[in-house]
């Protein structure tokens, strides 16, 4: 696949190609040394996409010379809830071409807009970190949160706000620890219970065995036991170059009194620290969420997502996002299913949310 680029970047070279199994060794070499890439942009998560969830993944690639020079994973995501939509890239909070080439972004560009056409897609979303194509429509629900670490553990326990560190404490005191797990069972039993409760489709534990066998130490389960070794918190953590990203988590009822999440976020920091790790990523929230105000508490800025889109047939910004009013009445009636239903359920609706 060649990219429909005009006369100027003809004659630069640039050609856009999809990825295949033979170039994926080489796609992850200019992963690893790209500063605009990101763990989501890694090549395994095209079979992961596609295995797991059935989408068809269009993952393509800029070159000049023989060399790559920019790359753009995209997945096709036909929903029953939320339609048809070229994403990059679903189930991730990052997205977007990774590249400081211009013409290589300006290529993948249009050749991403080409195919979201050629396959009768509502739209193309492109989930950037920052401002790409400045005349498309852009959504600012999100933001993220990210932040260096000290090279001192003790150091950045003191650069947690008094009240948090409190909390920190607080979890201490209760006897509270932390374990790395093999596997994602006790993880995902807490990341069930607590996804039922907030009234959303869990992903399918196939979904974080398949993480985890695909990424290996980068992908990890730390899971926070309470005095009687029971466990109350999890959280299955991202490890790119020198960052760690907390991505999914979970939690029973119990936490909120013994502090446990606040003393699950400290010690994946403290770990990171001890590992030599530079930042550390909170991850996305919506703005005026329960989530974003506990982010700020911990000291940490949020940074505006721009996720942009291609509109087509007079089609409008998605509102996917349990904010929408038009989902209460849903949300409601799934914290009423049994838990073992809903985990039945979920397992085959997850892979519509995208």
């Amino acid at each position: 696949m060649q990219a429909e680029t005009g006369g100027a970047f003809a004659q630069v070279g640039v050609e856009v190609h999809r990825m295949r199994s033979s170039d994926r060794q080489r796609w992850d070499a200019f992963v690893a040394s790209c500063p605009d890439a990101t763990f989501f942009h890694q090549s395994a998560w095209q079979e992961l996409i596609e295995k797991v969830f059935r989408h068809r993944a269009h993952f393509l690639f800029a070159q000049r010379d023989r060399e790559i020079v920019g790359v753009l994973p995209l997945v096709e995501v036909k929903s029953l809830l939320f339609g048809h939509a070229v994403t990059s890239l679903p189930f991730a909070v990052y997205g977007g071409v990774a590249s400081s080439d211009p013409e290589a972004i300006v290529a993948l560009h249009r050749a991403a807009d080409a195919l979201a056409k050629q396959t009768g897609a509502a739209h193309l979303e492109l989930r950037n970190r920052e401002r790409r194509e400045p005349t498309w429509p852009a959504q600012d629900l999100y933001v993220t949160f990210r932040k260096t670490l000290e090279a001192d553990v003790e150091a950045n326990m003191n650069a947690i706000p008094r009240k948090q560190r409190a909390m920190v404490r607080k979890g201490i005191k209760n006897g509270l620890r932390s374990e790395v797990d093999a596997t994602v069972d006790r993880f995902f039993a807490l990341y069930a219970d607590n996804v039922h409760r907030h009234g959303t489709p869990a992903m399918p534990k196939r979904w974080f065995a398949e993480l985890k066998a695909a990424f290996g130490d980068r992908c990890e389960a730390l899971i926070v036991v309470d005095a009687g070794g029971v466990p109350v918190s999890g959280v299955l953590s991202f490890y790119f170059r020198d960052e760690v990203l907390p991505f999914y988590a979970g939690d029973t009822l119990a936490a909120r009194d013994l502090a446990a999440n606040d003393f699950k976020y400290w010690e994946l920091m403290r770990r990171a620290c001890e590992r030599g790790l530079k930042v550390f990523d909170y991850g996305r929230s919506k703005q005026g969420t329960g989530s974003f105000d506990f982010k700020k508490n911990w000291g940490f800025e949020p940074t505006p997502l721009h996720y942009e889109f291609s509109l087509y047939a007079g089609a409008t910004i998605p509102q996917n996002n349990p904010l929408n009013p038009k989902y209460r009445l849903m949300i409601e009636t799934w914290r009423r299913l049994p838990r073992p239903v809903a985990n039945f359920l979920g397992a085959r609706l997850s892979r519509h949310l995208g």
